[in-house]
């Protein structure tokens, strides 16, 4: 490999996994799961592709985890039953077999969601419609309906259904889990000031607004194995509201990493569309500030296609880093830079028009 890039190569620690490289492959919702949100054969081939390609781990697409509010998407997987369990297992065991450890991401839609086949209304910490419109390519339209506000009960619901399908990942044979705390939906839904208008122990300051985020990752942490890996995903953009910005700054951000750290997450996995720039108007990035004010292993995400940029963020702040549209273009990203080979161009057209769903150019063919 080119002694530039070694720093990429290097094995990590994570947890208790041994990983053989830095990269890892993000999550990307790609609305390609049965209608009952069951796993299919082609997911496995698509994931497993990943593994094959060098990717050290790989954290699946957003699942929802109950069979109330969460869904977020028609045609997104779900792990909310005994049916769904099976159905990943096919995925967990075809990436196994390629070497890689694999994380399922748990996300709740909250007031983003536009494909529910459980529910006919939305959920959000208070009933503010959502900005921006639903998103064509998983298969939306118009605006997003205004949510009905969520009461006590009802979180206490939404914690244990992120509890219920993180054991549901361990009997699946995921490797570990990641809660979605990030892009606008449920749990950064409560992050963000103008969407959470509550006055009770989860509205206010940040202290408050951080706090469902991380009791479920205590929740979570605690009704898994200690072997399980537990992380959290975050950033300051929305999907429906790309140039959103943490009001307090670095303050909040301060507040924010160091209450995920304590909750005993054991990543902090952040995501902007860039995370190479300034999180805010100068100063340092969000990965910065996730290694300054956390004590977990820093995952990156956003613009770090070109290995020049991913290595300088291993070296600067990224424990790790985990590439989509990268690996999109190049499901062997990391043997091919590990080789020196030259890297395709994403060609956001062809893979995710007029639909985000899985394309069969993109599915290896069964042995």
């Amino acid at each position: 490999m080119p002694e530039s890039d070694e720093t990429l190569f290097e094995p990590f620690e994570l947890g208790d996994e041994t990983l053989a490289n830095r990269v890892g492959l993000a999550p990307m919702t790609r609305t390609s799961a049965a209608a009952d949100g069951r796993a299919t054969p082609e997911m496995a081939r698509y994931y497993a592709k990943f593994a094959r390609g060098g990717f050290s781990f790989l954290i699946t697409e957003g699942t929802y985890p109950d069979e109330a509010y969460s869904q977020g998407y028609d045609d997104q997987p779900g792990l909310a039953t005994d049916d769904h369990v099976e159905a990943w297992r096919r995925v967990t065991d075809a990436v196994h077999e390629e070497g890689a450890p694999i994380f399922a991401q748990l996300m709740h839609a909250g007031a983003l969601s536009q494909g529910n086949r459980h529910a006919d209304e939305t959920v959000a910490p208070s009933a503010v419609q959502p900005r921006g419109e639903q998103l064509e390519m998983y298969g939306g339209s118009g605006d997003f309906p205004e949510p009905r506000e969520l009461t006590g009960e009802d979180i206490d619901d939404v914690i244990e259904g992120f509890v219920d399908a993180a054991e549901r990942s361990v009997e699946a044979d995921f490797d570990g889990v990641e809660i979605h705390g990030a892009n606008g939906y449920l749990l950064d839904q409560f992050l963000t000031r103008y969407t959470n208008r509550r006055d009770d122990e989860y509205g206010g300051d940040v202290e408050n607004r951080i706090r469902l985020t991380a009791e479920v990752v205590e929740a979570v942490q605690a009704a898994t194995p200690e072997e399980f890996t537990v992380g959290v995903r975050v950033s300051q953009s929305k999907v429906n509201d790309p140039d959103y910005r943490w009001p307090g700054g670095e303050d909040d951000a301060e507040v924010i990493f160091t209450a995920l750290s304590d909750a005993g997450a054991d990543y902090l996995h952040v995501t902007e569309e860039d995370v190479t720039t300034p999180a805010f108007e100068g100063g340092p990035t969000l990965s910065d500030l996730a290694d300054r004010y956390g004590d977990a292993p820093v995952i990156a995400n956003g613009a770090l296609e070109e290995p020049a940029a991913a290595r300088a963020t291993v070296e600067s702040s990224a424990d790790l880093i985990t590439l989509a549209k990268g690996a999109l273009a190049n499901p062997d990203w990391p043997a091919r830079v590990a080789e020196g080979r030259s890297l395709e161009t994403f060609d956001f057209q062809r893979i995710l028009q007029p639909d985000a769903t899985i394309d069969e150019s993109e599915v290896p063919a069964s042995d």
